[in-house]
């Protein structure tokens, strides 16, 4: 099998992404990529990180391919969530304290730094507008980080989040409270329940 076959073959397997290290990885040089692109097989969406050129551009889905430990959370959470109506303006991921990516330094994303305890805690899976799996922090998780951060949220956004969580049928009182508690905002989490239930 030839090497652009092989790295087809794994595009399929990728959902149509994939990335230098893993090219290189399987033992092919990644300089196939570049014939690769020239051939329009593939595109280069940012550096190190290539789609096929019949895969629809998947953001959510390249922002982890990218940045592998990103967690998407906080506004971007709450769009995953049916939280709120408006696609993030940044795309907001929550990341281990000691994590470095290239993402980092630019402005189109807000990065949130934990310790590696409170970092895991609420990881689950979602499925992206065109079907891809990334990882999200749960519902309760989500409500937490926005009372935690509440100064930097606008404040419509975060009385309507709120609201919304609020009126589901498939919140998690327990859960929250037990996060409430992990993230030290108890007290908050009481006060504006008592409110809204």
């Amino acid at each position: 099998m030839e090497n652009i076959d092989i790295i087809k073959k794994l595009l399929k397997k990728n959902n149509g992404i994939i990335t230098a290290k893993e090219v290189e990885e399987i033992g092919i040089n990644s300089k196939i990529l570049t014939r690769m692109i020239e051939k329009r097989i593939i595109e280069r969406v940012s550096r190190g990180v290539y789609i096929s050129a019949d895969t629809l551009e998947d953001k959510y889905f390249i922002i982890q391919a990218i940045c592998k430990k990103g967690i998407f959370s906080h506004e971007t959470a709450l769009y995953f969530h049916d939280l709120c109506d408006r696609t993030p303006i940044k795309y907001q991921l929550t990341i281990p304290s000691y994590y470095n990516n290239v993402l980092i330094k630019d402005k189109n994303y807000q990065f949130f730094y934990l310790k590696d305890e409170l970092y895991e805690i609420g990881i689950t899976e979602m499925k992206t507008p065109y079907g891809n799996k990334v990882k999200v922090y749960d519902l309760e998780r989500t409500i937490c980080d926005i009372i935690r951060n509440k100064k930097k949220i606008e404040i419509a956004l975060f009385a309507d989040s709120m609201k919304r969580y609020a009126e589901r049928k498939d919140r998690n009182s327990i859960k929250l409270h037990k996060y409430a508690k992990l993230f030290n905002v108890e007290d908050e989490v009481r006060k504006y329940l008592e409110v809204l239930l």
